[in-house]
């Protein structure tokens, strides 16, 4: 994994993009020495909102389970997902 300053971003996104894009590098930028954010190849985020559906798609299955176990009424899609914070 690479690290780079916002500073020294500026100068080098063009190749800190390419790193990621075709080298699958992950770069960290940092500000004042602290992690800030990162430039990730794009399968990383698609992998990321895969797995973030597949564990939405389980909650989901999991409050319905044990509400039907427990005899209780549904709940509005709303409330779920205010509860998961999504």
């Amino acid at each position: 994994m690479y690290h780079v300053g916002v500073t020294e971003l500026r100068c080098e996104i063009g190749a800190v993009v390419s790193k990621a894009e075709f080298g699958k590098e992950r770069t960290i930028i940092e500000r004042r020495g602290k992690p800030a954010a990162a430039v990730v190849p794009i399968e990383d985020i698609e992998l990321l909102e895969r797995i973030e559906e597949q564990l939405v798609d389980e909650a989901l299955v999991e409050e319905a389970e044990r509400r039907l176990a427990a005899k209780r009424p549904g709940i509005p899609l709303a409330e779920v997902k205010a509860r998961l914070s999504l």
